[in-house]
């Protein structure tokens, strides 16, 4: 009877499952750590990236417009109208 010692112990299994199910939850605890520090990264870069985007688009259309008033409108030399009709 002396194996069969840890099977009447229901402290020792207690123990053992209490073992397991916290280890279980600290890699669940590590793994929501991980994907939550996964997903303020990517939100840091596309805040970045959407920041750079508004920048470039704000300094096109500067260039855009200093290129419309660097061209000011010159009078053309009109053609004489042919008068023979």
């Amino acid at each position: 009877m002396a194996g069969s010692k840890s099977s009447t112990n229901p402290d020792s299994a207690r123990n053992r499952a209490q073992r397991f199910f916290s280890s279980t939850e600290k890699r669940d605890t590590e793994a929501k750590q991980t994907i939550e520090n996964e997903r303020a990264a990517t939100d840091a870069k596309t805040a970045k990236l959407h920041a750079l985007k508004l920048a470039k688009e704000a300094a096109e259309g500067i260039s855009a417009e200093n290129a419309v008033l660097q061209k000011s409108p010159t009078s053309r030399a009109r053609k004489p109208r042919d008068k023979t009709a």
